[in-house]
C-alpha cells in the first residue's frame, strides 16, 4: 500500500503578491483549504511562517479560528518553518536561531501549541541547521529527497520511500520526512488542468510497491490554486473549472482506492522502524553543500545575489545582525523586524511597489540600531625594517620573516605567489600560466586575487591590465595601491601586508555607478597544486550553523560556477555565514576571510582532475544571474562598494 500524505505551504508574504491582494488570497485559496478538509475529513499538513499567521489574524481572524479547530481534531497538521521564511545556509547561525525561537512565541500564542515538524525554508537545507531545529524542539524535519539524493548515486533509491535521519553539523540526527519535487510538480498540472485525473492515478500507481510506502501527494504552495500569483508570463491559464474542485476530486479518488491510504506528514515517522528505514544520512555534499528544492534553475543563488540588489539587501542584513549581536540589550523586536527582512521573498520576483516598502523598514530598523560602517581590522605595529619592497621588471616582490608575496604588475596585482614560509619553500597559492596543463581544456592562465565581470554579449572586464603601483606604511601595515580603469568606472585596488603574520589582504573599491546584469566574480584563490595532497584535499565553511561543515575534495569533479543556462549563471554556492571559508590538505591550510558586512559575497569551488595533477580553486562572487535578476530600476549595489578579502595560512 502508497501512504500518501500532503502538506500546502501558506505564505501571505509571497514576493509577487501585492499587500492589497491577500485578502482576496485567503479568501481564494486558504479557505478552500480548509473547507476540503473538514469536507473530507481529510488529513493534511498546514504550513505557514509566524508572520503569516500573524496576518491571517489581522485580515481573517475566522480562518485562525477555524484552523485552530482543525488540528484540535486532527484533522490538519501544523507544520512550522519560523518567523519568516528565510534562508538559512545564507544567514548567520543567530539569526536561523530568533527566527526559529520567535516563530515557536507566535505559533504558541496563536495556535495554542507548539508544532513538533519543521519544513526546511525553501528547502534549503544544510547540516547546520540541523542542531538549531533540535533546539527549537522539533522533532522531525521535512526535505527533499530529488536533489540530495541525486547528488548521492550510492543511496538505496527504495531509502525515498521510508524517513530517514539527517546527521547535523555537530554530529546529533534529526528524522527526514521527505517531500519530492516531481509530484508536487504533477499534482500542480493536474490541478491547473493540464492533466486528467486518470493519468495522475496513473503515476501514483508506478509508485505503489511489495512493501508498504509512504510518499508525498503534495508538499509547496496552496497560493497558485484559483489565483495566479503573477510571478511568471507563463503561468497556467485558469480554465472554467475550480482547481481547488479538481483537487476536492483526486482525493475523492484516491481515498476510494485501496492501493492508497491518507496519512499525516507525521505519522511517516512510524515507519522508522522498517526494513531500509533510519539510515543516518549526510544531505549535503561536496559538489552540493546546500541543496535545494526543484530543478538545478533553483539553487541558493537566487536568494543571495540575484533578485532587484540581494547583495545590497543581503549585505544592509549583515550590518544590522552585527549590531544587534554586539549590544546585548537589542530588544527582540528588533530581531523580529531583522527576520522579517531577511526573509526569502525580498529576493526574487518582488513587485516595485513592495520593494520600496521593505527599503523603508530596512532604513527605518538601520535608524534604530545605527549600524557601524566596515572598517579595516585593528593592525598590528610593524615598522618599516619589517617590510622589505623590491621590484623587478613586471614583479613586485615583498617579503617579511614569515612570509612573501610576488605580484604581477601587467596583471593589475595579480598574486603571482604567495609564501608562508613556515609551511612550505613553495608557494600556496598564486598563478598557474597558460601551458602549465597540457589539457586544452585548461589552457589558459589561472590568476589570484583579481576580478572579472562578464556581461552576456560583451567583452569582460577585468583588473587584468598593466599597472603602475604605490606603497607605502600605512595603518602599521603595507599597502600597494593602483587605479584601474575600466569601461564602467574606476576601481581602486589594494593589497595590504601584514609584517608581524602571514596575512594578505585583497581589497576592491568599485566605483561603477551603473552595473550591467551579468557575472561580477573576484578573489580567485588558485591553489599550488604540486604543494595540496589531492586525497586530503578539503573545504569548511559555515552555512548557517554554529559549526563549520568540512566536506572532501578528493573524490568527483566539483564546479559549483558551472552554468545552469544562458539564464542561469551558477548552480551552488557556500553561504560564509561566519565569514571564513579554509581550504588546504592534512597539512597545511589557508582561510581565507570576506568581510560580510562590506559585501555579502557567496563562496564556490572548482576541483577537478587534470593530466596526473589536479586543478583547485576558491571564487567568490558578487553578482550572479537567473530569472529574478533585475537591474534596471533600481541603483546599483557596485556604486562606492569596498570587497575586502584576506588569505591567512595555518598548518594542521
Amino acid at each position: 500500500m502508497l501512504h500518501l500524505f500532503s502538506f500546502f505551504h501558506l505564505n501571505l508574504a509571497f514576493s509577487s503578491i501585492e499587500k492589497e491582494a491577500r485578502p482576496e488570497v485567503i479568501q481564494r485559496c486558504y479557505w478552500p483549504l480548509l473547507r476540503l478538509i473538514r469536507e473530507q475529513s481529510l488529513p493534511a499538513g498546514i504550513e505557514a511562517s509566524g508572520y503569516t499567521l500573524e496576518e491571517i489574524r489581522r485580515l481573517a481572524p475566522d480562518w485562525l479560528k477555524e484552523l485552530r479547530e482543525l488540528c484540535g481534531e486532527g484533522l490538519v497538521e501544523f507544520i512550522g518553518s519560523g518567523y519568516s521564511q528565510m534562508i538559512g545556509p545564507l544567514v548567520p547561525a543567530a539569526v536561523n536561531r530568533a527566527n526559529q525561537r520567535i516563530g515557536m512565541q507566535v505559533y504558541e500564542e496563536l495556535l495554542g501549541f507548539r508544532p513538533e515538524v519543521v519544513l526546511v525554508n525553501e528547502q534549503a537545507y544544510s547540516a547546520g541547521l540541523v542542531p538549531i531545529y533540535r533546539e527549537a524542539g522539533y522533532r522531525a524535519l521535512i526535505m527533499e529527497w530529488d536533489n540530495p539524493g541525486s547528488a548521492r548515486p550510492g543511496w538505496d533509491s527504495h531509502w525515498r520511500y521510508l524517513p530517514q535521519y539527517a546527521r547535523g553539523a555537530d554530529g546529533s540526527k534529526l528524522p527526514v520526512i521527505w517531500n519530492k519535487s516531481i509530484p508536487f510538480q504533477k499534482f500542480q498540472r493536474y490541478a491547473h488542468g493540464e492533466m486528467e485525473l486518470a493519468e495522475y492515478l496513473e503515476f501514483l500507481q508506478s509508485r505503489v510497491g511489495h512493501e508498504d510506502r509512504t510518499f508525498a501527494l503534495y508538499g509547496n504552495d496552496a497560493e497558485i490554486f484559483d489565483f495566479r500569483p503573477g510571478r511568471f508570463k507563463t503561468e497556467a491559464v485558469m480554465s472554467g473549472e475550480g482547481e481547488w474542485s479538481r483537487i476536492a476530486r483526486l482525493y475523492e479518488a484516491v481515498q476510494a482506492d485501496p492501493r492508497f491510504k491518507l496519512i499525516r506528514p507525521s505519522q511517516v515517522l512510524d515507519f522508522l522502524d522498517r526494513p531500509g528505514a533510519a539510515n543516518l544520512l549526510h544531505l549535503e555534499s561536496a559538489a552540493q553543500p546546500v541543496p535545494v528544492k526543484k530543478q538545478s534553475k533553483y539553487n541558493v543563488m537566487r536568494w543571495a545575489l540575484t533578485g532587484r540588489d540581494d547583495l545590497g539587501l543581503n549585505t544592509s542584513c549583515w550590518r544590522i545582525y552585527e549590531a544587534l549581536a554586539a549590544d546585548a540589550g537589542s530588544p527582540e523586536s528588533d530581531w523580529k523586524e531583522l527576520c522579517h527582512l531577511w526573509s526569502s521573498d525580498f529576493r526574487t520576483h518582488i513587485t516595485t511597489k513592495r520593494w520600496e516598502g521593505v527599503q523603508e523598514r530596512l532604513a527605518g530598523l538601520c535608524r534604530r540600531v545605527k549600524p557601524a560602517l566596515s572598517t579595516l581590522p585593528p593592525p598590528a605595529a610593524t615598522s618599516p625594517q619589517a617590510l622589505r619592497v623590491r621590484q623587478e621588471g613586471a614583479f613586485l616582490d615583498i617579503e617579511t620573516d614569515q612570509q612573501r608575496l610576488r605580484l604581477n604588475c601587467r596583471r593589475g596585482l595579480a598574486v603571482e605567489g604567495w609564501w608562508d614560509k613556515a609551511l612550505s619553500d613553495q608557494p600556496l597559492v598564486g598563478t598557474l600560466p597558460h601551458g602549465y596543463y597540457d589539457d586544452i581544456n585548461y589552457g589558459a592562465d589561472f590568476y589570484t586575487g583579481h576580478f572579472v565581470l562578464e556581461i552576456p554579449g560583451r567583452h569582460k572586464v577585468t583588473d587584468l591590465v598593466p599597472v603602475s603601483p604605490h606603497w607605502d606604511i600605512s595603518a602599521g601595515r603595507l599597502r600597494i595601491s593602483a587605479e584601474i580603469e575600466t569601461a564602467l568606472g574606476l576601481v581602486q585596488k589594494e593589497i595590504w601586508v601584514d609584517g608581524e603574520s602571514p596575512r594578505v589582504e585583497i581589497v576592491h573599491h568599485f566605483g561603477w555607478p551603473t552595473c550591467p546584469h551579468g557575472t561580477l566574480r573576484l578573489g580567485h584563490i588558485t591553489l599550488n597544486p604540486q604543494l595540496f595532497d589531492r586525497n586530503g584535499l578539503f573545504y569548511r565553511t559555515h552555512n548557517g550553523g554554529d559549526l563549520a561543515e568540512t566536506f572532501s575534495l578528493s573524490s568527483d569533479p566539483i564546479n559549483h560556477l558551472a552554468p545552469v543556462s544562458a539564464l542561469v549563471s551558477a548552480s551552488q554556492g557556500l553561504g560564509i555565514t561566519e565569514g571564513v571559508v579554509e581550504i588546504g590538505d592534512s597539512r597545511r591550510v589557508i582561510g581565507v576571510c570576506v568581510d560580510k558586512s562590506a559585501a555579502a559575497l557567496t563562496g564556490h569551488i572548482l576541483c577537478s582532475p587534470v593530466d596526473e595533477c589536479y586543478f583547485a580553486r576558491l571564487i567568490f562572487s558578487a553578482m550572479e544571474m537567473d530569472d529574478t535578476a533585475c537591474r534596471t530600476d533600481h541603483r546599483t549595489c557596485f556604486d562606492d562598494r569596498t570587497i575586502r578579502i584576506t588569505l591567512i595560512s595555518s598548518s594542521l
